[in-house]
């Protein structure tokens, strides 16, 4: 007999996450809202949203997890040596409308796009709030050319999306998150789904359970972190 997808009403109902579906992987509930209480609620445990424009809104811990330990990060010569260059200057939380817009364009690789204006409203919602916060990425012309945002909570970052606009601007994004994180206190980012692009910079995964344990233990904690300013690689490459 298939399982059935439960339906969500009040925020007490969200199921936990070792309920999720094996078909599809990882699919938790359908249903709820995307204020901030019900965003704040399901990360801390493992849980976010992830569905198409036109959908309901749907749930998910995928089991294994996708995530990237800070001491795993791949770093090639190459990218090493733009990073070097510094011709590049990156700023935190000084674009996160303009950041998640451009995350949600379309893609060579894929016309449809799952942060529609709902999941935007949303995460713009939980950026005021102080929870969500991105990371730009600009040429010597002034222009955003990549970006990274995702959701910081306790001693934490959940990665939503990043976006590139010439190459290896995505990946100078990401390094740069995951050496400041790093220098902060913060060993792991969770990327939540298996991605080959991230693999290459040292994304692995985690089985759920140790996944879930890790985050309860990272919600008792804090960072000490300020989403202001421009962010240096000779401050971080050390």
């Amino acid at each position: 007999m298939r399982p059935v997808l439960p339906w969500v009403h009040a925020l007490g109902d969200l199921p936990l996450p070792h309920h999720a579906l094996q078909d599809p992987q990882g699919l938790l509930a359908a249903g709820g809202e995307l204020s901030v209480p019900w965003l704040l609620h399901a990360y801390q445990q493992g849980t976010f949203p992830w569905f198409g424009e036109g959908d309901p809104v749907l749930w998910w811990s995928p089991d294994p997890r996708g995530v990237l330990w800070a001491n795993d990060l791949i770093i090639s010569r190459s990218l090493r040596k733009t990073l070097r260059q510094s011709r590049y200057r990156v700023y935190l939380d000084t674009c996160f409308a303009e950041v998640i817009q451009a995350c949600a364009e379309p893609r060579t690789y894929a016309r449809e796009t799952w942060i529609g204006p709902a999941m935007q409203e949303a995460y713009m919602r939980l950026h005021r709030a102080g929870f969500a916060h991105s990371l730009g990425v600009f040429n010597e012309q002034g222009e955003l050319i990549g970006g990274i945002y995702g959701v910081c909570l306790g001693r934490m970052f959940f990665g939503e999306s990043m976006f590139s606009r010439t190459p290896n601007a995505s990946k100078i994004a990401l390094v740069f998150l995951v050496r400041w994180l790093q220098k902060a206190g913060c060993p792991l980012i969770d990327t939540q789904l298996p991605n080959p692009h991230l693999q290459t910079l040292g994304g692995s995964l985690l089985p759920r359970h140790e996944f879930l344990q890790y985050i309860h233990a990272a919600m008792q904690q804090s960072l000490d972190l300020t989403w202001t300013g421009e962010l240096r690689w000779a401050e971080l490459d050390t």
